[in-house]
């Protein structure tokens, strides 16, 4: 469903329909998801507001998404359509510029093209195991918090093999302090198993995580 209405100098359009639940047992409520995209920077131009998914943002009629401004739930946004390419976390704030939510990316690209509600985040209830080698082999250690520097904790290499999102949701980084490659790790994706590297998204090279902090939703 979409509806058409005038806001200040911009064209803006709603998009409601529905293509996931918004309900996750573990969160005991139903959360509200809602994200406004504009194609220009600093929240100007044409802009459309979600509540729900979006595969390909040139079916809404915008070439690009150049800032954003998330009202309600975390979501992630794409690089490419169909949710593919570099990952980017969005919670709830104001992203007016490419920078905003890059996570410092060792590459300039500016393209953000799909993004969807990440359902089962929980900041107070995630939980989730990484181990040392592919297939949930060699050492393991659990995580429930947010920590900018996996070595500082006691991991002993920069690498992890796979992972296990018991509950909630996390983002993991290629380098310490939140930097670098995102990677969202849901618990209903593959059933919280993400038995290599290579699952994480389309976009990973490496096994390289080096920090990892819960959701916020």
């Amino acid at each position: 469903m979409r509806s058409a209405m005038r806001a200040s100098e911009m064209n803006r359009f709603t998009r409601t329909h529905m293509t996931s639940p918004m309900f996750s047992p573990s969160m005991g409520t139903a959360p509200y998801f809602k994200v406004t995209v504009f194609e220009r920077e600093h929240f100007q131009g044409k802009c459309i507001e979600f509540t729900s998914e979006c595969c390909n943002i040139h079916n809404c009629g915008l070439d690009n998404i150049r800032s954003i401004r998330v009202e309600s739930g975390a979501w992630v946004g794409f690089e490419h359509h169909d949710f593919q390419g570099q990952q980017f976390i969005l919670e709830r704030g104001e992203y007016p510029n490419w920078e905003a939510y890059s996570g410092s990316l060792s590459y300039h690209n500016e393209y953000f093209m799909s993004f969807r509600p990440i359902y089962c985040a929980s900041h107070q209830n995630s939980r989730m195991m990484i181990f040392e080698k592919e297939n949930f082999m060699g050492r393991s250690t659990e995580l429930c918090d947010d920590y900018p520097s996996l070595r500082a904790m006691g991991w002993a290499t920069s690498e992890v093999g796979s992972m296990h999102v018991q509950s909630g949701a996390f983002v993991c980084y290629e380098y310490p302090g939140y930097r670098g490659q995102q990677y969202i790790m849901e618990c209903e994706k593959h059933s919280g198993d993400y038995q290599h590297w290579r699952n994480w998204g389309s976009h990973c090279q490496t096994p390289k995580v080096q920090s990892i902090r819960r959701i916020r939703h």
